[in-house]
């Protein structure tokens, strides 16, 4: 590998010489040989917007080249599409504002700008710091990014995936609304229900998830860009903040805007621990509801057997036939993976030290990972498992008439204690409700079909 020499605030650097990445994003990778892990498409793109709309403000106001602006909007560009994103070479586990980041953005547009206008990669015609990096700080470039990223992931493809899944878990609920079987509760035998009823509910599950998102859009919308290192905007023109949000909602077609308070846009990442909040509540609602289905599918005879899931690969390597429940056990691992990024995403908000959050690069992986996680679970699981779901009939219904629960329908004529010594005598005898009921209610057999329809038990 041939290398060039490029220079920073800390002396002489070498560089790759095709590399469009400059001297501090070099020394950033000798000192963070951490985790291979690179920030995502989705992060690199909402950087690559701030520095373009940035470069338009500033022409606009005046203040940059208008060749140079062009050309750093047109390399930003390619940041966007991804042409350059094999350019973005810093491990996530960086210094804790991402600086060293955003000055491998503004390096990479920089030298590429520079191209464009006929320069050479290195030759500074295209300053990162003077031109790309104008009228920002990383303080305020990285939370922004985080926030657009974000809220981008949940608005242009989580919300519309868990739409997908919740309108499959809908489609259960009208498809299988005439199947009675037993409620548990407990893991014990419980009241007859539908189960459409209990389709209903993860539905609803699904749906109350994606409400709590549309609540942290607010939030996750106000943007840091403006405030420049500590919040009070130096070195920034007072209009770049608005003119640059406002080209930026056009853009993405999110509602952004500028914060209203700097210095808590720059000292918290309480929006991203909200969010990251909001996003387990739904990792929780997809670990409930494929963790139900997956037992009420399991057996497939000796099992509970109400649901059959559909086939997807062969589940075993040694046991011929055998097919597992492998979509859910895929949502479970999301699940507890989603969980844990928000532990650590609620340590690091916690992490804030004066005017700065210094955790910032953390945050921004696991919130991501948790919007992509999410994403992609949700839309595989409502195709590849809810969409082919079918129920057993017949073993559904067949367990109702043996339910002891069956006899809480005769508790409020003949009393809870006489309706618990039924269930009772029911279980030591191996009889049904019913049995032992036409013997020990007084009820006649009018009465007993009455109270013991488990259609009417079930309820609207």
């Amino acid at each position: 590998m041939s290398f060039r020499l490029e220079s920073d605030s800390m002396g002489e650097m070498r560089v790759p010489s095709d590399a469009y990445y400059g001297a501090q994003a070099a020394r950033a990778v000798e000192n963070f040989p951490i985790s291979g892990f690179r920030f995502s498409q989705a992060f690199i793109a909402a950087l690559g917007r701030i520095k373009k709309h940035a470069a338009a403000t500033n022409a606009a106001l005046g203040l940059l080249d208008s060749k140079i602006a062009d050309a750093i909007q047109r390399a930003a560009d390619e940041v966007i599409d991804g042409r350059l994103y094999p350019q973005f070479v810093v491990d996530v586990f960086q210094t804790g504002s991402g600086t060293s980041t955003n000055m491998n953005a503004n390096e990479v547009i920089a030298n590429r700008a520079a191209e464009l206008l006929g320069g050479k990669i290195g030759d500074r015609s295209v300053h990162p710091n003077d031109h790309v990096n104008m009228g920002q700080s990383s303080n305020d470039v990285i939370p922004s990014a985080i926030h657009i990223a974000a809220l981008d992931g949940i608005v242009h493809r989580l919300i519309p995936a868990l739409d997908e899944l919740k309108a499959a878990l809908q489609k259960k609920t009208a498809e299988f609304d005439n199947i009675l079987k037993i409620g548990r509760t407990h893991l014990q035998d419980a009241t007859p229900m539908r189960l459409g009823q209990e389709f209903s509910g993860y539905a609803s599950q699904i749906e109350h998830g994606i409400a709590r998102l549309n609540n942290v859009r607010p939030h996750l919308a106000e943007l840091a860009l403006g405030g420049t290192a500590v919040g009070t905007g130096l070195n920034t023109h007072p209009e770049f903040a608005r003119r640059t949000i406002d080209a930026l909602a056009r853009d993405t077609g999110l509602e952004l805007r500028e914060a209203g308070n700097h210095f808590e846009a720059h000292a918290s990442r309480d929006a991203c621990v909200e969010a990251s909040g909001a996003l387990k509540v739904v990792a929780v609602s997809l670990f409930k509801i494929a963790n139900d289905i997956r037992w009420l599918a399991s057996g497939p005879r000796l099992g509970l057997g109400e649901l059959k899931l559909p086939a997807t690969q062969p589940g075993s390597s040694i046991m011929p036939g055998k097919v597992n429940p492998v979509m859910c056990e895929m949502a479970l691992q999301v699940g507890a993976q989603v969980i844990g990024n928000d532990f650590a995403i609620t340590f690091a908000g916690a992490f804030g030290n004066f005017e700065l959050n210094t955790m910032m690069p953390v945050i921004a992986w696991n919130l991501l990972q948790s919007i992509d996680l999410l994403t992609n679970a949700s839309s595989i699981f409502a195709r590849r498992a809810i969409e082919g779901l079918a129920a057993d009939h017949v073993r559904c219904e067949a367990n109702v008439e043996r339910s002891l629960a069956m006899c809480t329908a005769l508790a409020p004529v003949i009393g809870y204690d006489k309706a618990a010594r039924i269930a009772k005598v029911a279980y030591e005898t191996n009889r049904t409700v019913r049995e032992v009921a036409t013997e020990l209610s007084g009820l006649d057999h009018k009465t007993l079909d009455r109270l013991l329809d488990p259609r009417t038990q079930s309820g609207a």
